[in-house]
């Protein structure tokens, strides 16, 4: 981490200034004494001083929490810098993120019920701050996605709106082959590289590709499956993408491999392939949670008309717990609001079943969950190390935006609120090739 501890300030003493107003104030909420030690604006200190340091710069931090309580006002304050977790004494974002998830399960504050007097007592004493007042304007990093959901205006919107950063932002961050999807890591020290081309190496496999097959690649991002099943796999390559600036990449990619004559790469939405029984296999990696849960069946229809009797499908997706996704099949205020509007997941158990629904055979479930953890670590890495040219890029707030991302997203794969897994379906109608025994 590149954050810094504030300067030590010559303000009020612990307990008698705005952080210990704030700790007495919020204790109906976390269910007692601060898990956290607090500083605010005016340089006051209060709770443990061996607990991660969070640090209120303004009272806007308060009047966001005030108007979108939980997650969304804490992420909003955090990626304008009005509330910042510095790294010090041994605590990072990580680890303050994991200690307050402890806190909470441990209090059970998700059952918390507070009474009228409590809120009331809690709005006069930010009131009290100077916190009251009209929300702050939301930050411009976050998502401003207008329209019916999952039009196909909106989803180009949606799509844009994350991977159009730019090319460069996302090469620094990604590896060379520019895959952002789970790898798959042989061991914990395997490089992010060389995890990424397994999990290619992998996918291609189990697809069963040969020389002369035709694949279809559904939401191919920056070509990592298209051009390594072509280069390396020998087959015949439609990838399709809603992303200008992922296809000026590839396009890019394809020139300078010579592989005009094997790849080719469509600006076209999934609901446009007008294929149909002709590719021997498709695969869409980490595609299907941006397509809703209504579109999700017409999803799997496309899938299934463009391969050919017998062929094999691919769907790699990350899963989240709870019917439907739970509350927030999105993934979370934060992600839903900044990352990925519109994007849905569910367990992979209700996946499953609307593949089979949609008229494909599934042979084969393959959790990665693990797998999710090493490669946002890889990740994390290269965004530290890149950290001034992606701020000259995108500017501080986008980055701050995308160390919360990434940050969350390893917890919540490390922790079991999100998966990720590997379907492999084959459409009936004609003997398939599947091997009895797998050697994947």
């Amino acid at each position: 981490m590149a954050q810094t501890a504030p300067p030590t300030t010559s303000g009020p003493t612990p307990g008698t200034g705005i952080a210990e107003r704030l700790a007495e104030a919020v204790r109906p909420f976390i269910g007692g004494d601060l898990p956290v030690r607090l500083q605010a604006w005016d340089g006051s200190l209060a709770g443990p001083a061996d607990a991660p340091l969070v640090v209120l710069r303004s009272p806007d931090a308060l009047r966001r929490l005030l108007w979108h309580p939980g997650e969304l006002g804490a992420a909003q304050a955090y990626v304008t810098g009005e509330l910042d977790v510095p790294e010090q004494d041994g605590w990072d974002l990580g680890s303050a993120l994991t200690h307050a998830f402890a806190v909470g399960a441990e209090r059970g504050l998700s059952g918390v019920r507070l009474s009228p007097r409590a809120l009331l007592d809690a709005v006069r004493a930010v009131a009290g701050l100077g916190a009251l007042g009209r929300p702050p304007a939301p930050p411009a990093s976050q998502a401003r996605i207008k329209g019916r959901l999952h039009s196909l205006a909106r989803d180009r919107s949606s799509i844009s709106h994350h991977y159009d950063l730019s090319n460069e932002f996302y090469s620094l961050i990604l590896e060379p082959q520019m895959a952002y999807s789970c790898g798959y890591h042989a061991t914990p020290d395997t490089p992010l590289e060389e995890a990424q081309r397994a999990k290619l190496d992998l996918v291609c496999t189990k697809l069963g590709l040969e020389p002369g097959m035709r694949m279809l690649d559904v939401g191919c991002g920056w070509g990592s499956l298209s051009l390594h099943a072509a280069q390396h796999f020998g087959a015949q390559v439609t990838g399709v993408t809603i992303s200008a600036e992922q296809k000026k990449l590839i396009d890019a990619r394809i020139a300078e491999r010579g592989l005009e004559d094997r790849v080719e790469i469509r600006l076209q939405d999934y609901r446009e392939v007008p294929e149909r029984d002709h590719f021997d296999a498709v695969g869409s990696l980490e595609m299907g949670e941006h397509v809703g849960a209504s579109n999700y069946p017409t999803y799997v229809e496309v899938l299934r008309r463009a391969v050919r009797p017998g062929g094999r499908v691919l769907v790699q997706q990350m899963s989240r717990q709870g019917a439907g996704g739970g509350k927030h099949p999105g993934g979370g205020p934060f992600i839903e609001s900044f990352i990925a509007p519109d994007m849905t997941m569910r367990p992979v158990g209700e996946t499953v079943d609307l593949i089979e629904a949609g008229g494909l055979e599934v042979r084969d479930v393959h959790a990665m969950r693990e797998h999710y953890v090493l490669t946002v670590g890889g990740w994390m890495d290269n965004f530290e190390a890149n950290l001034d040219r992606l701020r000259e890029l995108v500017g501080e707030e986008v980055v701050r935006v995308w160390r919360l991302y990434l940050v969350g997203g390893a917890l919540a794969f490390r922790d079991g609120r999100m998966g990720v897994d590997q379907v492999l379906a084959v459409r009936p109608g004609a003997p398939h090739t599947l091997p009895p025994v797998r050697t994947w």
